[in-house]
């Protein structure tokens, strides 16, 4: 199995096209130890030889076009993209779907509260189903083994997969009225991936520390988890928000209960962080912030970066 890191910003990339921050200033004024980030995007590859998008960034399109064994192989229109599965309903998480809408035949993993916000609140996300066969929604069971079923072309997937509900909290523009219907579980999850002996375990996004997910990454071989923020009042400091880490949904990795704190050393699993926000000091690889997490045994994500396990 090999993971290949297609992005590693949060929302908006590094540098973010409206925000003067420390960081994004810096790294436009060749400051500092930058490299600039696209949106958060990761391809898992199994030993099989398929190919799984997990979530669908909004850098999609040019994310796929640098990646050369996502080219086409056969006309006219082809992808060797095997599936898509999607860890929530944000923005971040699924406007890279459009991207796909080429009539170009697609399957889509999601749970059924996701699938529901994507399809009957957001009616622009029917251009997927132009293609024929239509794109196919599978939903993705909570807390259970299950194996990513049979693609399009018939091909059998040996990959295993299992999912942790993380969140309850959906985004913000899901209408009340549909929020109501909506099972809390469903909002947020984490993936673990098992395929040839090897485990891997994704939660770009984690809102609560728990020992639940805990025990999965620390028995994992690899771990990709939410670098969101250094510190909890973070967007506060920079003027960018009036809301703190975790109400955004994001535990932070510094201070009490942060995530350096509470996931500490595994002598078994690689750890790295991805989903970075524009304004986190471990941008700067020349930071205090960074080598403390380094100090830490994590490593930090960066684009183009490849894991094989």
């Amino acid at each position: 199995m090999r993971v290949t890191v297609l992005g590693s910003a949060a929302g908006g990339g590094f540098p973010q096209w409206n925000c003067a921050c420390p960081n994004c200033s810096r790294l436009r004024a060749g400051e500092g130890c930058f490299h600039p980030r696209s949106q958060t995007q990761i391809l898992v590859s199994a030993d099989a030889g398929q190919h799984f998008l997990i979530n669908a960034s909004p850098d999609l399109r040019s994310q796929i076009l640098s990646t050369t064994l996502l080219a086409p192989a056969r006309t006219p229109r082809h992808t060797p993209i095997s599936a898509i599965l999607l860890t929530s309903a944000d923005v971040d998480s699924v406007a890279g779907l459009l991207h796909l809408r080429e009539f170009q035949p697609l399957q889509i993993f999601s749970t059924p509260s996701v699938r529901q916000i994507i399809l009957e609140e957001n009616r622009i996300f029917r251009v997927l189903d132009r293609a024929k066969p239509a794109a196919i929604w599978q939903d993705l069971p909570l807390d259970t083994w299950f194996s990513v079923s049979a693609n399009l072309a018939g091909e059998e997937m040996p990959v295993r997969c299992r999912v942790l509900p993380l969140g309850s909290v959906y985004p913000d523009y899901v209408s009340e009225e549909l929020r109501r219907s909506l099972s809390p579980g469903e909002a947020v999850i984490g993936l673990v991936f098992q395929d040839a002996g090897k485990q891997f375990f994704y939660a770009p996004a984690l809102p609560v520390t728990s020992s639940d997910w805990q025990e999965w990454a620390r028995s994992s071989d690899l771990c990709l988890l939410d670098g969101t923020f250094w510190s909890e009042n973070e967007l506060i400091s920079a003027g960018a928000s009036s809301k703190t880490a975790r109400e955004i949904g994001h535990v932070p990795l510094s201070g009490p209960g942060g995530l350096l704190e509470e996931f500490g050393a595994s002598q078994q699993t690689r750890k790295i962080l991805i989903h970075i926000n524009n304004t986190n000091p471990i941008l700067d690889e020349e930071s205090r912030e960074n080598r403390e997490a380094r100090d830490a045994g994590w490593e930090i994500a960066y684009d183009g970066m490849q894991i094989e396990l």
